[in-house]
């Protein structure tokens, strides 16, 4: 089983039209999001993007990229990603992250939605001039 991590918490998997099909991709962290624009306009709805360690940050690069691209569909997390990362998750693009049972264990809700407040630490907007912390 897995844990789906959102703003608010733990909650169960409500995707249910699964990764196989046209509506939704899984992709490796080595994957070229270039390579997938023109196909994700129009029938990709999710795309859940495997992190296989919490060391290798190409999966927050890919989401970046499909956010610039124009990819106004899901974006999910999967694998090996801490707390301590959910907030660069979040500002990275991804929606929500998809985590084990095991991780979950490890590192309780608690952890997680300490870090819920994303967009109130920004540093890059806080160095804008924007955004609630420069106030």
């Amino acid at each position: 089983m897995t844990v789906i991590v959102t703003d608010t918490g733990f909650g169960p998997d409500t995707w249910t039209a699964g990764y196989q099909g046209d509506t939704a991709l899984d992709l490796t962290s080595d994957t070229d999001p270039v390579q997938l624009v023109d196909r994700l306009a129009a029938q990709v709805q999710m795309i859940r993007i495997d992190f296989p360690s919490f060391a290798d940050g190409r999966g927050f690069t890919i989401a970046r990229q499909l956010r610039l691209s124009g990819y106004k569909g899901h974006i999910r997390a999967a694998g090996h990603v801490i707390a301590d990362q959910y907030a660069m998750a979040r500002r990275a693009g991804f929606d929500d992250v998809e985590i084990s049972d095991q991780l979950a264990a490890r590192q309780p809700e608690e952890q997680w939605l300490a870090r819920a407040n994303w967009q109130q630490n920004d540093y890059q907007s806080r160095m804008r001039g924007g955004g609630p912390a420069a106030a």
